[in-house]
């Protein structure tokens, strides 16, 4: 399979599968007149990248958990587990940070709205 189809088929760009090859997550090899050629399960490991991106998985950790994945990609083998887990519990550290940021403006914001007065509550929601 060539990269325009290849790209029909996903509704990824030509642009972006080439990424992909460079970061390592999608094979090819070069056919007659240098173009590249893709195996027939290229549209399913394409899917495969798209789910784990959409899961948040930066490229480093597709590339490792990429050789676990089967099936359409949306279930994962266990062998992911850790990465999987690991990027959770990241994440759920970030929630609670951003949680905590957003606490803290707004506290400062009903505290000057509170030391402003009213009139500057209405200058503020006009």
């Amino acid at each position: 399979m060539r990269i325009g189809a290849l790209s029909r088929e996903t509704g990824v760009s030509p642009r972006l599968l080439r990424y992909y090859e460079e970061q390592g997550l999608l094979a090819s090899h070069r056919g007659e007149g240098g173009h590249r050629r893709y195996d027939a399960d290229a549209p399913v490991v394409v899917r495969r990248i798209r789910t784990l991106l959409a899961a948040g998985l930066p490229t480093k950790v597709i590339r490792d958990v990429l050789p676990c994945a089967s099936g359409s990609g949306e279930v994962l083998d266990a062998c992911t587990l850790g990465h999987l887990r690991d990027r959770l519990a990241g994440l759920e550290v970030q929630l609670a940070e951003i949680q905590a940021t957003r606490d803290s403006l707004a506290a400062l914001v009903a505290d000057t709205e509170r030391a402003s007065g009213p009139a500057a509550s209405l200058a503020g929601a006009a």
